[in-house]
């Protein structure tokens, strides 16, 4: 459906990529991964014809309807919500707005009668008649509950503004998709239907996500950006991760035969050169020599943090014990008389559709607010760090470098200690020296990881930490948290996550309830789809 020939892109001097060559076809899914800054976002828009190649051609096959996920949320705020998602097709909407002004005239000439058949027609194959009832569906698979769907887009909150630029998206069967981080902002319900609607989807879906499990759920192949290149390869990212991973451990050892046999030509070159009984030897060894190279591995532009926690003391018996805690927000009950205690080795997810509410409960146990009525005692050998949402009353504002910044969470003030300690986390060089409020997103998620792994605690405490990560620092936290014997309270959109880290499950009600289960992830979800929840 799309091919592209010899395609490359250079910013003034930096060539982001060259000579791609790749073929999209009907019914497959393609994941397009990358470290942040390889052009990922803006392959998609070659792709869409936004963004001219600065060489090589893009073609699309004629006929064929292609759908994009937008990004500005303030496009559409005149438009009601079930106009924004038909705007997806936009021939349907285009053919309904004509024909509804037509029939709006006072008078209609033959001439506009005749237009009117031929409108009436083309909307009947469009499935203009279904139009409505379609993008209801969608929307409410999505989670956009049918009393707004008539209401304007303007009056609609940010995360739901997202789910129907989304609709919009995926609205009037199109044969090709392209959407640049669908996850974002949507709750575990909504991944799951979207999971669901595109493993249905019969065109082929191109698409950028930081998000593993929904890479390894819908994708058939990989698209990577490294090496200044772009490779397609068949299988889910999983898939990807583990052969490409194969591949590096093979270069290496290959590497490490080749510097062995190199070293011990150069010895024997070294040892009998002068002497004239091993002088062919010799020779014929130097010959040897210079034929056997070294590969050179390739430059990758990933780069892997080190994220691991190492608790100064082992935590004792008693953990947390909350006692009817409630509290309420703006009028809102966040919790209701809830009870739980928190006992040795319990990594606990926190789920539930409403994240102001997952933010109140860490701050709440984090002691930065008080309950309105009940307890919350942590038990006398628990050392606690806190992983907030918002990060930005650490950063706003602060005339600090990184490297003083860091100083003020650790015992050892030395610059070489907290330069290596930086350096684990891909800050080098003169990075070290950068004004913390200039960071990005993602240098101040690593920054405040850092902070925690300084603080030596029993207690994790992490709401959100993956937003503005990119899939190379989620792995390393990944692991981080499954590596670490302490106690984990986690909430978090990352489903492998939490799957692979959660030994117990938290699940606040819209009413403030609890549901509290001693199970992993998927069993829970398995539960909940089996109405035992």
């Amino acid at each position: 459906m799309i091919t592209v020939s010899d395609v490359g892109l250079q910013y003034g001097g930096t060539v982001l990529f060259q000579h791609v060559d790749l073929q999209f076809t009907k019914g497959n899914c393609y994941g397009i991964i990358g470290a942040n800054g390889a052009g990922k976002s803006t392959f998609l828009k070659i792709l869409s014809g936004e963004l001219d190649s600065t060489n090589g051609e893009v073609s699309v096959l004629p006929n064929v309807r292609m759908s994009i996920l937008k990004q500005d949320q303030y496009l559409y705020d005149a438009y009601t919500v079930l106009d924004t998602v038909i705007m997806g097709h936009k021939r349907l909407y285009d053919v309904g707005q004509e024909k509804d002004a037509l029939y709006a005239k006072a008078e209609m000439t033959d001439e506009d009668g005749l237009r009117a058949c031929e409108l009436e027609e083309e909307y009947a194959e469009l499935g203009g008649w279904e139009a409505e009832s379609d993008a209801s569906r969608i929307l409410q698979g999505l989670g956009v509950p049918v009393s707004v769907h008539y209401d304007l887009t303007g009056s609609l909150d940010g995360r739901q503004k997202v789910k129907v630029l989304l609709a919009q998206a995926l609205f009037g069967n199109p044969d090709i998709l392209l959407l640049d981080e669908p996850t974002n902002n949507l709750d575990i319900n909504a991944i799951n239907w979207l999971e669901d609607f595109l493993l249905d989807f019969e065109g082929a879906v191109i698409c950028v996500s930081h998000d593993r499990h929904f890479l390894n759920t819908i994708c058939t192949h990989i698209v990577d950006i490294d090496y200044g290149k772009i490779k397609m390869y068949v299988g889910n990212y999983d898939f990807w991760y583990e052969s490409s991973q194969l591949m590096q451990n093979l270069i290496k050892n290959q590497n490490k035969r080749n510097e062995e046999k190199i070293r011990e030509l150069q010895e024997f070159v070294a040892r009998f050169s002068a002497n004239k009984s091993k002088s062919k030897q010799a020779t014929a060894r130097r010959k040897l020599l210079d034929k056997l190279t070294v590969e050179e591995m390739p430059a990758s532009s990933r780069r892997y943090p080190y994220v691991g926690f190492t608790p100064d003391r082992e935590v004792g018996k008693d953990i947390l014990f909350v006692t009817d805690v409630s509290k309420s927000i703006d009028g809102v009950k966040i919790l209701d008389k809830v009870s739980f205690i928190v006992q040795h080795g319990d990594k606990i997810a926190f789920v539930g559709d409403n994240e102001l509410a997952q933010t109140t409960r860490f701050r709440l146990l984090a002691g930065e607010l008080e309950p309105d009525e009940g307890t919350i005692k942590w038990g006398q050998t628990t050392s606690r760090s806190y992983f907030p949402k918002d990060n930005t009353p650490y950063f706003s504002g602060n005339e600090d470098t990184l490297i003083d910044w860091l100083r003020q969470y650790s015992e050892d003030k030395h610059e070489s200690y907290l330069r290596a300690f930086l350096g684990r986390m891909l800050f080098s060089g003169e990075d070290v020296y950068k004004p913390v409020k200039v960071l990005s997103g993602g240098e101040k998620v690593r920054c405040m990881l850092s902070k925690m792994m300084m603080s030596g605690a029993n207690v994790l405490m992490l709401d959100q930490p993956t937003n503005h990560l990119d899939l190379e620092s989620i792995a390393a936290l990944n692991n981080g948290l499954i590596n670490v014997n302490c106690n984990i309270l986690l909430a978090t959109h990352d489903h492998q996550m939490l799957q692979s880290v959660c030994n117990r499950v938290f699940d606040f009600t819209p009413d403030g309830k609890l549901i509290d289960r001693p199970v992993t992830y998927d069993e829970y979800l398995e539960k909940v789809s089996a109405g035992e929840v």
